[in-house]
């Protein structure tokens, strides 16, 4: 059997043999959460796979808003998406699934505690890629695409590329099917995330849609662990994030309105 892993910002393509000789391009189900990286991945996986799948997760999480988020992003893709509803699978712990524990608030990026973020929610990554896969496996998909990153990525241990790779390998061995688990992002810093999204034709019009605030407020908190990743990441690439001026934008419209 056959395990391949793609990390870092793959730019080659994948050739699988037809029977008639020709060459096709593998399919890809992506890991879509509506989030800014899950968004970027997304376009990446249009740009290296000539079928592509959306797979997002309903897990009750506070941020509900990236659900409508990922619909509409998927939709502007023109991406088939399954939505698989977990319940309460991941209840308690963390304030993103835990609504009576509030989010983390800070002034600036620098003030960021070291370590493992509080907004951790425990197996969740190991849950959504085993269900991907299996999701693949039914969808004929043999790469599947997360937006996992080990810089700026709040700690969260299955961020890492440890983890992806053992993942893959136990899931490749699960299946006795060839697997690959794309990580496009995983040694780009938020900043060098921003550039990409900009080399990929739609994504960053998609990006004014996705949500990535953990108190899933709109317009973004600004305050919470996610939202000064994502700033500082538009910042340091010199790029307006097209949230943020489509939100400056809908105040402006209802203050003339108003007014």
């Amino acid at each position: 059997m056959s395990i391949g892993l793609c990390v870092g910002l793959f730019t080659g393509f994948w050739y699988n043999p037809s029977p008639l000789g020709l060459v096709s391009m593998p399919k890809a189900l992506v890991v879509f959460s509506g989030g800014q990286d899950s968004t970027t991945c997304l376009y990446w996986a249009k740009q290296h796979f000539d079928a592509v799948h959306a797979l997002t997760f309903d897990y009750g999480q506070r941020h509900r808003l990236e659900l409508e988020s990922a619909r509409t992003i998927a939709q502007m893709a023109g991406i088939a998406q399954e939505v698989i509803n977990l319940g309460q699978i991941f209840a308690g712990l963390s304030p993103l699934t835990d609504l009576s524990r509030p989010v983390e608030a800070y002034d600036d990026v620098e003030n960021l505690p070291q370590g493992i973020a509080s907004t951790f929610v425990p197996g969740r990554n190991i849950l959504f890629l085993s269900v991907a896969a299996n999701r693949a496996y039914v969808l004929g998909c043999d790469t599947v695409v997360i937006g996992v990153a080990q810089q700026d990525f709040g700690g969260y241990p299955d961020c890492r590329l440890d983890f992806i790779e053992k993942m893959q390998s136990a899931l490749g061995s699960g299946l006795d099917a060839p697997l690959t688990i794309a990580t496009p992002l995983m040694n780009l810093t938020k900043r060098e995330t921003v550039v990409l999204a900009q080399s990929l034709p739609g994504c960053l019009e998609a990006l004014a849609y996705s949500t990535t605030c953990y108190n899933g407020q709109s317009p973004p908190c600004g305050h919470c662990n996610s939202c000064l990743l994502r700033a500082k990441g538009f910042d340091q690439a010199g790029i307006a994030d097209p949230l943020t001026s489509a939100a400056r934008s809908e105040k402006l419209a209802e203050e003339v309105s108003g007014g």
